[in-house]
């Protein structure tokens, strides 16, 4: 698999297939492009496909930086222009999404479609947060007690992980967990849950999220795909949620799927795989006068 210098570190991706659209896969915490595995050789077919494990997981590199969003963000950025992408398709998950989101508000013309599933699109109050998560990610949040459970106990690999993906095997758990095997390499799974934006903090990451939301509402010649699916263990993206999406993003095609947790391209590969070709084909492909059919 190909590895390619980004600032002071290295960035690794995998790349399936070729065509005329190039489309990258962005995966969240505390997964890496593997998550991504069973989807890359069904667009494959129809997209040069890439996905990138964010900086300081999976087998990228792990630089000694705060790994805030922001310096996620410079780290992609840095990625995208190693490889000279241009036009592209962008497909995130979980905080991938929210890369992917804001990518694409700083980036308006480098953009030909957005599809996420399991994201951030606005933010929260603890209220809007799912009920079952908000212990866990209050802890996680409080100074002492976040660091005993994620960068001591491995909390995310060793039970959160499992937890919102019960079918998940050992093999593809040791996987997940292997780039983490001491206290200083689980520092970015502990910065995800604090830069969540609750309440109005933290107040950069808020900032950031209302900038792609007003994109996300204003663009209407960008195609944009909401995977949704019946809630399953520790769905993110409520009911409700959806239906903001539906109001408030312009050009947004909405595919409702069978039962997911949290970790839809997990639960749900074949019907992920499925939408996004379907989706592809008519608003990217055809439209660029390369469809299939």
């Amino acid at each position: 698999m190909p590895t390619a210098p980004v600032l002071n570190s290295t960035i690794f991706y995998r790349e399936v297939g070729a065509g005329p659209a190039t489309t990258v896969f962005l995966h969240g915490n505390p997964t890496s492009s593997y998550l991504w595995r069973h989807i890359l050789p069904v667009t494959g077919a129809f997209s040069r496909c890439l996905a990138p494990d964010l900086i300081g997981m999976g087998e990228s590199g792990k630089p000694d930086i705060a790994y805030s969003f922001a310096d996620h963000a410079d780290y992609l950025d840095a990625w995208f222009d190693a490889l000279g992408l241009d036009r592209v398709v962008l497909v995130g998950h979980d905080w991938g999404g929210a890369l992917a989101l804001d990518w694409a508000a700083r980036h308006p013309g480098r953009v030909s479609g957005i599809a996420f599933t399991e994201t951030i699109v606005k933010p929260m109050s603890w209220e809007e947060f799912p009920a079952d998560a908000r212990p866990l990610f209050a802890s996680m949040r409080t100074p002492g007690v976040g660091e005993q459970l994620v960068l001591d106990q491995n909390a995310f690999i060793e039970q959160a992980l499992p937890r919102t993906v019960p079918g998940l095997s050992e093999e593809d758990l040791a996987v997940y967990g292997r780039p983490y095997p001491t206290r200083q390499s689980r520092v970015p799974l502990l910065q995800w849950p604090r830069a969540m934006p609750l309440d109005g903090e933290p107040a950069e990451v808020v900032a950031r999220i209302d900038a792609y939301g007003q994109w996300l509402a204003a663009s209407a010649d960008v195609p944009k795909l909401l995977l949704a699916f019946e809630p399953g263990p520790g769905q993110m993206m409520s009911w409700q949620i959806i239906d903001w999406c539906a109001a408030h993003m312009s050009a947004l095609q909405i595919e409702t799927h069978g039962t997911a947790g949290h970790h839809t391209p997990e639960d749900q590969p074949e019907a992920i795989a499925a939408s996004l070709v379907a989706w592809l084909d008519k608003h990217v492909l055809r439209a660029g006068g390369e469809g299939r059919g």
